[in-house]
């Protein structure tokens, strides 16, 4: 159980330097593309069905996407439970 708890936590970092990751951009070709495809390949599979349920919250002219927000909460929940 420790160990699910310690995975657990990891992703929620994993989660969280890609969500701050996106804040800025990534040049093609450049010294974190390759940091950030990895972060991108870990935290894909959990984002993208929520984004399928979840739609983007419509700000002027900008959408904004709350499926990294509602995974890190429910990250939580699951470890407030099982830890």
């Amino acid at each position: 159980m420790e160990i699910l708890c310690t995975l657990l936590g990891v992703y929620f970092i994993i989660l969280l330097i890609r969500i701050v990751m996106s804040w800025f951009p990534i040049a093609p070709g450049g010294a974190m593309e390759g940091v950030a495809a990895f972060f991108y390949a870990m935290t894909e599979p959990v984002l993208a069905p929520l984004r399928a349920v979840i739609p983007p919250v419509r700000l002027g002219g900008v959408g904004l996407d709350l499926s990294a927000l509602v995974a890190l909460f429910g990250l939580q929940i699951i470890r407030g439970f099982i830890c």
